[in-house]
């Protein structure tokens, strides 16, 4: 449907403003193709407004300014305005059919473009009503076309979708604040920073069946999805797994007495009905404080990460992290002299110096070439230092680098009262390199952060947001140099909706995107497993489609690891002298080892609450749970929410898909290695992990990725054979492992049958532990001539029941 009835326009004069003399441009820029932007009435706060780091997708009128249009620029830089010459806007007063338009992105073969409006503003003062971005599609951008606008079929309704793009199959994938389950108690999902509202994650539309697909579940926000040439989603994730800093303030103010609070608490659990508690009890990840022996945690990234068209493999870009971009990360423990801050072995290379990559685009004359920028979290509009990096799927993390665009200088800003520094040639974003090898990104020259020069009534920005031809300068930095339009300006009035906001002026240009045809990528999807997962899947005579097919309609995935006791060697923030009891260890030099026994589970459920119980406000910020998943039900071996280690090292768990899971390893109940990251699996994923943390090129024994085929899978196909009923053998012989913790080692070795004996051997401490006809027998060769029976198998299964075994 047509998003407005097409009015009537003259086209091809300028006096009509659908096109825009060039007359004001000392030089016109050639580019090759085309280039699609937007123009945004300024919004000089920056707090989760339109052109803010995170929380950008609010509709409302403050944090989007209706009047703006989609523009496109053709080679020889004639202007037209895409969205006046369709009909869907004209300056002045902006009623009921205003429009904000945003994230233009062309089709493959450039005959379209997908973007996101918002319509609306109220038509009298005082008018208040809600306003959403929903996703619309354009044809007929030639010169001479009539552009033709309609929604796109079968998207949610009732949300805010932005960042639209096509995937190779020419499904739509966006962002979205649609919750999780689509359960609207649970609206909006808010960010683990500010407990602002954010998106949920990237989903994928197919508009003609109305399939609609998360992708990754991200508990603070995923930003700009692009698909490479590749075919993999590059985007950016802002990571902040740490426990709620405003609940911090709550405790505080709790125990003194005094301070503002801001009513956190928690839920029950998830449901419509859940209880409002007046706790903020938080489990995961250790707090925020330090305590004399473990750091405290405070984690804010927004790194580029990559996914599958399918949202399998989600990761970071070639699993780069915060060792190869972050500028320090803190020991865990601060008792282990092993153990050191920052990140030494890999501070040689350029950083990230605002620990952000945001608004990446591939290069298309270098496949695998990123640009992006790095900017602050506040003050600039997501406008700062423009940087690139490589990474194509052959590029290994620790050749990746980060090669600084524009100057340092340009990744903050400067203060309000002493002199930029002489490199300092404003603030950028959105860079574009177009097919012709230029780059091209928005700019402006000022170098102060924003702030209001007007006021509510008539605002006013300090920035002027450009598009602009980026150059060399002699040192090799690029700068901005000549302007791609004349500047766009505009006449603007609408109710917000108490004051009447008054604008006349120059209009901001965003959101570049070069319109050219390219080559249609492959669609990227779950992998096929490697050889040692397909080894133990053959060896179990379990067929992996027919695995695969239990876990999609289960709502599963499977996470396998094959040796935990491994970390990449540039990881020295956390424990990586370590040791599963009677099994593997890696432990190349001295120093205080740590026995890991069990990997344990944490599901991302929105059960924090704030604005006190009693009329709380909306939504709900993520709490990292002990993994409940009915469906994920693994066999307890003696800690909740965990698996067992097995004997060489490997993990392999069942957990719940379209859910943030995260992790530990632990030894019994006692936390060793912490997981810095929230994951999503999708449904029928067999997710593998070789290590823990991911090995570059060597890990911290100078052994390379492991490639054994993983005890711990076997252990759970098996035990899926059985019917997922653990067999009352291995629940006594789980129990006893638990009860004995200095004998029976390694620990979880798997279980053996012969002559009607189901065993299990100890290769560590020589024992053996079997049932045969309803009796336990336990052997140790040396210490006695011949097997013992211990008792009934129900003598020890009542305990082991008893205990959750």
């Amino acid at each position: 449907m047509a998003l407005f009835r097409l009015s009537s326009v003259v086209l091809g004069f300028a006096a009509s403003g659908v096109f825009l003399p060039l007359t004001a441009l000392a030089q016109v820029v050639q580019t090759p193709y085309p280039v699609v932007f937007v123009t945004q009435m300024p919004v000089p706060a920056d707090f989760t407004t339109i052109t803010a780091v995170f929380g950008n997708h609010r509709g409302d009128l403050s944090s989007a300014a209706r009047g703006g249009d989609i523009w496109i620029r053709y080679g020889d830089g004639t202007l037209k305005n895409l969205t006046q010459a369709a009909g869907l806007s004209a300056p002045g007063m902006q009623g009921a059919s205003a429009i904000s338009v945003r994230d233009p992105s062309p089709s493959w073969d450039a005959s379209k473009i997908v973007f996101s409006a918002v319509v609306g503003a109220p038509s009298k003062r005082y008018e208040v009503k809600t306003y959403v971005w929903q996703l619309y599609e354009m044809l007929g951008l030639g010169q001479g076309d009539t552009p033709v606008v309609t929604k796109v079929a079968n998207q949610p309704l009732a949300f805010n979708n932005i960042s639209p793009v096509y995937g190779s199959d020419d499904r739509i994938i966006f962002t979205s604040d649609r919750p999780r389950s689509g359960e609207m108690h649970l609206y909006p999902q808010l960010d683990e920073y500010e407990e602002a509202a954010t998106v949920t994650g990237i989903w994928s539309l197919d508009p003609a069946s109305g399939d609609l697909a998360l992708l990754n579940h991200t508990p603070s926000g995923a930003f700009s999805p692009t698909v490479d040439s590749f075919g993999r989603i590059i985007f950016t994730r802002w990571d902040h797994l740490q426990r709620d800093q405003q609940a911090d303030n709550d405790n505080e103010v709790a125990r003194t007495g005094t301070g503002y609070s801001f009513g956190t608490f928690n839920y029950s659990d998830e449901t419509v009905a859940a209880q409002k508690l007046n706790i903020r009890t938080e489990v995961f990840p250790e707090p925020r404080a330090d305590t004399p022996t473990v750091s405290g945690l405070r984690f804010n990234q927004f790194f580029p990460w990559m996914l599958h068209q399918d949202g399998s493999a989600e990761e970071t870009l070639n699993h780069i992290g915060r060792h190869e971009l972050a500028g320090y990360g803190a020991q865990s423990f601060l008792d282990d002299s092993n153990l050191v801050y920052g990140f030494s072995a890999t501070l040689a290379k350029a950083r990230l110096l605002n620990d952000a990559m945001l608004q990446i685009r591939e290069d298309p004359t270098q496949p695998g070439i990123f640009f992006g920028t790095s900017a602050p979290e506040f003050g600039t509009h997501a406008a700062g230092q423009i940087v690139k990096i490589n990474g194509a799927p052959t590029d290994n993390p620790d050749t990746m680098g980060v090669t600084y665009v524009t100057a340092s200088a340009t990744a903050t800003s400067s203060s309000d009262t002493g002199a930029a520094a002489p490199d300092h040639s404003g603030l950028y974003r959105e860079p574009v390199p177009l097919s012709g090898g230029q780059l091209i990104a928005v700019h402006t020259s000022e170098t102060r952060a924003d702030k209001n020069t007007g006021d509510t009534a008539t605002p006013g920005s300090r920035y002027a947001f450009r598009l602009m031809l980026l150059q060399a300068d002699t040192s090799g930095l690029f700068k901005a140099s000549a302007a791609l339009t004349p500047g766009i300006s505009k006449s603007i009035s609408f109710w917000d909706p108490d004051t009447l906001v008054s604008y006349n002026g120059p209009l901001w240009e965003l959101n570049p995107v070069e319109l050219r045809p390219r080559v249609r990528p492959a669609k990227t999807i779950h992998a096929a497993l490697q050889a040692p997962e397909a080894q133990v899947f053959t060896e179990e005579g379990v067929d992996v489609q027919q695995f695969r097919d239990w876990l999609k309609s289960n709502d599963l995935a499977v996470a396998v690891s094959r040796n935990v006791t491994l970390r990449d060697k540039s990881d020295k923030q956390q424990p990586y002298l370590l040791r599963v009891r009677g099994g593997v260890s890696a432990v190349p030099k001295s120093g205080k080892v740590y026995d890991v026994s069990h990997m344990q589970f944490f599901q991302a459920d929105q059960v924090r609450g704030i604005g006190g119980t009693t009329q709380p406000h909306a939504g709900r910020r993520v709490l990292a749970q002990l993994m409940h998943e009915p469906k994920a039900a693994n066999a307890f071996t003696g800690v909740p929410s965990a698996v067992a280690i097995a004997p060489d090292g490997s993990v392999a768990a069942l957990v719940p898909a379209r859910r943030a899971m995260t992790w530990q390893m632990t030894n019994s109940q006692t936390p060793v290695v912490r997981e810095r990251y929230w994951l999503s699996f999708q449904p029928g994923e067999v997710r593998v992990c070789a290590s823990c943390h991911g090995i570059n090129q060597k890990s911290q024994t100078g052994v390379g990725e492991p490639q054994n085929p993983p005890e711990g899978l076997r252990q759970l196909l098996r035990q899926w054979k059985e019917g997922r009923t653990v067999s009352n053998d291995d629940r006594v012989f789980n129990w006893a492992e638990a009860k004995f913790p200095d004998q029976l080692l390694p620990k979880s070795p798997t279980s053996q049958m012969t002559q009607g004996l189901r065993y299990r051997f100890y290769s560590a401490t020589n024992e053996y532990l079997g049932v045969k006809d309803g009796r336990v027998l336990y052997f140790k060769p040396g210490s006695m001539p011949a097997p013992t029976d211990v008792g009934s198998l129900t003598q020890y299964l009542n305990p082991a029941l008893g205990e959750g075994f």
